[in-house]
């Protein structure tokens, strides 16, 4: 089922591309709901944004912790279109559905590998708004499209131009799909940081968040397909952030192995080849 975008929720902490991507929704009849800097930004770049307050009726409070945590802005985003309950409660509260979030989150990973960063100023880039939002869009993606990255705006205005504005269940699903893998690897992140200040070597519950870094020419074997994965940039040296400094061919699973085995114990903690 293909979904019209009539309105949008921006709202970014990075904001590269988005004056251009907000610029084209706003093209093609979409009403842009915005908060604090990037409202701004939209706004003085010629944009016509509606800000966040006039839409809950809030203004944004206590240095910008709350401004999207409003029944207004998850109702519009969880309600069922297709469920007449739900429908009826967005009408007796004047909810406007939200059929598009595009959101990115604090930089809690960058903020925390910075020198000198005290413990104030990485629970001040713990996002909360934005995963909110993410997670609200994504669980409705029968619904709602939910854009967590740059990358991800052309794909979007490729397929309303080309489809008189709507997005299909394709895409939405597979933008949900990522959303979820965004928003768990954040937590992550942030219990691997507090688990690290209070000194537990064993927590309760551990998740390993990894980035995939390229996929490989082949697994342990030939007819095995294989992927080469990464934690986050720290102090060790290892495998990981190594460059390749020759051509030829792709790397294999077991280029790879021999360069571990070479290396030693330190590296073994630093990559993750799945096959």
């Amino acid at each position: 089922m293909d979904v019209k975008i009539k309105t949008a929720l921006i709202s970014v902490s990075d904001k590269e591309g988005i004056v251009d991507f907000a610029a084209a929704l706003s093209g093609m009849g979409v009403k842009i709901i915005s908060t604090g800097g990037t409202a701004k930004k939209l706004s003085e770049a010629g944009v016509s944004v509606a800000g966040i307050e006039s839409v809950t009726g809030f203004p944004e409070m206590m240095d910008g912790r709350v401004k999207t945590l409003h029944p207004k802005i998850h109702g519009g985003l969880l309600g069922l279109r297709d469920k007449s309950e739900h429908t009826a409660a967005m009408a007796e509260h004047n909810i406007e559905p939200i059929d598009l979030v595009c959101v990115n989150l604090y930089p809690f990973e960058q903020t925390i590998t910075k020198a000198g960063c005290t413990l104030e100023e990485a629970i001040e880039n713990i996002d909360i708004g934005g995963p909110s939002m993410i997670r609200s869009a994504a669980k409705n993606h029968k619904f709602v499209t939910v854009v967590t990255n740059p990358d991800q705006y052309d794909k979007v205005l490729e397929q309303m131009q080309s489809s008189d504005g709507a997005v299909n269940e394709k895409l939405r699903s597979d933008f949900a799909r990522i959303a979820f893998g965004l928003t768990a690897s954040y937590d992550a992140a942030i219990a691997k940081y507090l688990n690290g200040r209070a000194g537990i070597e064993y927590p309760e519950k551990v998740s390993i968040a990894l980035k995939k870094e390229t996929s490989l020419r082949y697994g342990e074997n030939p007819h095995q397909s294989a992927a080469f994965y990464k934690l986050p940039a720290g102090p060790e040296t290892s495998v990981s952030s190594a460059i390749l400094l020759a051509g030829g061919k792709e790397i294999s699973f077991n280029n790879l192995r021999s360069e571990e085995r070479r290396v030693g114990k330190e590296c073994r903690s630093r990559w993750s080849p799945y096959h």
